[in-house]
């Protein structure tokens, strides 16, 4: 009887649905089955989005989805993805896992060969879904210092999002700032690369031990647009990209193993990142050992013709990012569809994309013989777990920057305060531009936040039962004020303190003061809020000026007349609680610094990592870019000693090893913590340096009086960058250790010796500083 095509299926099936066989195996009986609109199918994703041109979440996305097939025709031959099941609308989690039930059931039942998709979200705040957990932003995970915790919150998004049968996170963002501008500062981890290399590693790996891959976003580049703009184009050299941008990439890739990248919609030195074969391909693959799958940012490989024009036809487009190393087009198939597989080299490039995918598949079990989709049940998206991580992360990240007239803590006699500002009773204006309340309620604005959120007056109330609490606006956010200060200043009069709660509403594209598309003019407060503040400090009432921001804005106006200076990037839906203890005292405020405070809004662009001639002083310029506040800076109700560091050698070879210990005392009188941080200083190099970079850091928690030692093993090549040959060296000579609080607080430096030879560093370079912490000396008594 002769062999049908039904035999060959059943046989090709029966090989690639059994996972006792090798994954190569079954990848290849897989492939040989496909047809060339199978292969492709694999290659994209499909969003049931629909909405009016207005509601745009996306860029372009009422351009891009303009004439978007039904999920049957997207799907008929099978697909790769689906695009946020969860996040498009609100849905709870059982109709959330009902939707996507029923998707996977029509792909397993209903297409030839019956692969399942991966279902991916969004989870940069937490899970961006309905009655989800709203976590604080990035940044405010930045000014914590404190990996392990932003680990645990990963990890509780990851087992919430696979619980619903969500198998990939677009998150973290590892975008290095370089310009406050840019509205998404919030998403970022700050300006410094290894507090951002750290940090998104944690995330990685506690979002993949949580069961959902992670993608790092956005390769790369993304944060160094020009002025400050979304999406403009990136100009830098090799030495500041391989030093600056790609650093933290290479350690969520090489030590947190992450599972996707995605592509940065930006162009660096005039090549788009969507069809830059280098750094998609040679460098991400090549140098570093990616074996993930790298998917596009949404609409990126059309993006390719219509905002880059370096393709005449979407289908062109396609056959670049393909080539480029671009896996999986998202959140359509719009432009893979249209490769012509009679094409040798693009059906070569297809060939090997496909297997990427394939594989992830195969790892993710989706492949076995017998798969199916999660039934729907009930599942809690913002359980106490998970809110009691994103109360202890929006504590940690409030920075007390200044009281100088020591009003904070507020005192529990406090009989009458005036909270102004114009969000103070808007909780939605402490969260990000991609937490779900802002990114998809407000088009069903019935439905509230969606999860229970006091307003900063409430939990001040809660925190101070016998004050009484003033609340008025101020002013509008962004529009001329008609009025509102003059009443504010009025009611400030009266009252013994007064809170001038002022920042940002995130919101995309211009609906916001911070968020994507949100990009700022300059670095002063938006609308009239300067001449609010102005105006209550007027009053002669001691003024707490609280900042609630996406981005740093500049405050040296102020630092030598507000009573206290307290900053909250954007803290989530615990924020508001978090806020009001550290203003009473019932928390002991902990934050430092990931970025730099401006003192003005002009001192822009500009962070610390800049060379001699990038800093302020010595009068080589008439615009001052000092900051109000260093990097790294962050106060305490209690007092802390920082001494060394002690090296354990002086001199060390260029492939060498050393440990720099500190000795760090509570020295007040109330429990606390602080953040020790290791800096070092390259004063001769064969190109030029940052004047001092952090090599090292270290949260501690210290009783009254205690004391602990905290060490720093540093491998040489924590001391590498890019010479003049643009490859990555250990030179020798002398370097400056310095440790302290902030970057303007060094309380301790020594002198290190690199002898012999100028090295080159290898593929793998030791990128963590391993860090020790020893007691010491207990609580005195």
């Amino acid at each position: 009887m002769p062999t049908t095509d039904a035999d060959t299926h059943d046989t090709a099936a029966a090989i690639w649905r059994d996972p006792s066989r090798p994954a190569e195996e079954r990848i290849d009986a897989l492939v040989a089955a496909m047809t060339p609109a199978e292969k492709l199918a694999q290659l994209g994703s499909h969003w049931a989005d629909h909405r009016s041109p207005d509601e745009v979440i996306a860029p372009m996305q009422d351009v891009m989805s303009a004439g978007r097939d039904t999920f049957e025709g997207a799907v008929r031959d099978g697909i790769g993805q689906l695009t946020r099941v969860f996040g498009t609308a609100p849905v709870t989690a059982r109709e959330g896992m009902a939707k996507v039930q029923a998707s996977q059931q029509h792909l397993l039942t209903r297409t030839r060969l019956g692969v399942p998709a991966v279902v991916h979200e969004e989870c940069l705040t937490g899970f961006t879904a309905y009655q989800a957990t709203v976590y604080p932003t990035s940044m405010a995970w930045a000014a914590t210092f404190h990996p392990e915790l932003v680990r645990e919150m990963a990890h509780a998004i990851g087992t919430d999002m696979a619980a619903v049968g969500v198998h990939q996170g677009l998150s973290p963002v590892l975008d290095v700032v370089t310009d406050y501008r840019w509205g998404r500062v919030e998403e970022t981890l700050g300006e410094d690369p290894y507090v951002v290399a750290t940090l998104a590693t944690a995330y990685v790996q506690g979002l993949q031990d949580g069961g959902v891959l992670a993608t790092l976003k956005h390769f790369a580049g993304h944060a160094t647009s020009r002025g400050g703009r979304n999406h403009a184009p990136v100009s830098m050299g090799v030495r500041e990209l391989r030093d600056l941008v790609l650093p933290p990439f290479e350690m969520a890739v090489t030590v947190g193993r992450s599972a996707s990248v995605m592509n940065s919609y930006t162009e660096l030195d005039h090549v788009p990142a969507a069809a830059d074969r280098w750094l998609l391909t040679d460098l991400l693959r090549g140098e570093w050992g990616f074996t993930g799958t790298v998917v596009s940012d949404y609409w990126a490989v059309p993006f390719l013709k219509a905002k880059h024009g370096v393709a005449a036809t979407v289908a062109d487009a396609a056959r670049l990012a393909v080539h480029a190393g671009i896996d999986v087009e998202l959140p359509d198939l719009a432009g893979y569809a249209q490769l012509d597989l009679d094409d040798a080299e693009v059906a070569a490039d297809v060939e090997v994309a496909l297997r990427r995918v394939l594989r992830q598949k195969l790892e993710l079990g989706l492949l076995d013989e017998g798969w199916t989709p999660a039934e729907p049940v009930d599942v809690d998206l913002d359980s106490p777990r998970n809110r009691d991580i994103a109360r202890r992360l929006a504590e940690e990240s409030v920075v007390l920057l200044a009281d100088d007239q020591q009003v904070l803590p507020l005192s529990p006699d406090t009989s009458r305060i005036a909270v102004v500002g114009p969000c103070v009773e808007d909780p939605a204006a402490l969260m990000g531009a991609y937490s779900f309340p802002l990114h998809v309620l407000p088009r069903h604005p019935g439905l509230g936040l969606g999860i229970e959120v006091a307003s900063l007056p409430e939990a001040l109330r809660s925190e101070l039962p016998g004050a009484e609490v003033v609340v008025r606006p101020g002013c509008p956010l962004v529009e001329p004020d008609t009025g509102q200060i003059a009443e504010a200043v009025e009611a400030a009069r009266d009252c013994d303190v007064v809170l001038a709660v002022v920042g940002d509403r995130a919101g995309m594209f211009g609906k916001g003061t911070s968020g994507e598309g949100s990009d700022a003019p300059g670095l002063d407060l938006p609308g009239d809020q300067t001449a609010l503040v102005e105006a209550l400090l007027g009053t002669g009432r001691p003024v707490v000026l609280v900042v609630v921001s996406g981005r740093p804005y500049a405050l040296g106006a102020f630092v030598d007349r507000a009573a206290a200076i307290v900053q909250a990037f954007l803290p989530g839906s615990e924020g508001p609680g978090a806020i009001a203890r550290v203003l009473t005292g019932s928390v002991n405020p902990s934050g430092h610094l990931p970025v730099q405070v401006p003192a003005t809004g002009s001192a822009l662009p500009h962070t610390y990592l800049a060379p001699p001639l990038g800093q302020d002083g010595d009068k080589i310029s008439n615009l001052s870019i000092a900051a109000a506040f260093p990097f790294g800076h962050g106060l305490s109700y209690t007092s802390f000693e920082v001494s060394g560091p002690v090296l354990d050698a002086t001199e060390v070879p260029t492939d060498g090893a050393v440990t720099a210990t500190v000795t760090v005392t509570n020295t007040g009188e109330r429990a606390g913590a602080t953040v020790v941080q290791l800096y070092a200083a390259d004063p001769v190099a064969q190109v030029t340096r940052p004047v001092r970079q952090l090599v090292g850091y270290a949260r501690v928690h210290l009783e009254p009086g205690a004391s602990t030692e905290v060490s720093f093993a540093l491998h040489t090549d924590r001391f590498s960058f890019t010479g003049l040959e643009r490859v990555r060296v250990v030179e020798p000579g002398e370097l400056e250790l310095s440790v302290g609080r902030s970057l303007g607080d060094l309380t301790g430096s020594a002198t290190l010796t690199l002898t012999g030879p100028l090295r080159r560093v290898g593929s793998r370079p030791v990128l963590t500083t391993d860090v020790s912490v020893r007691a010491i000396q207990e609580v005195a008594g």
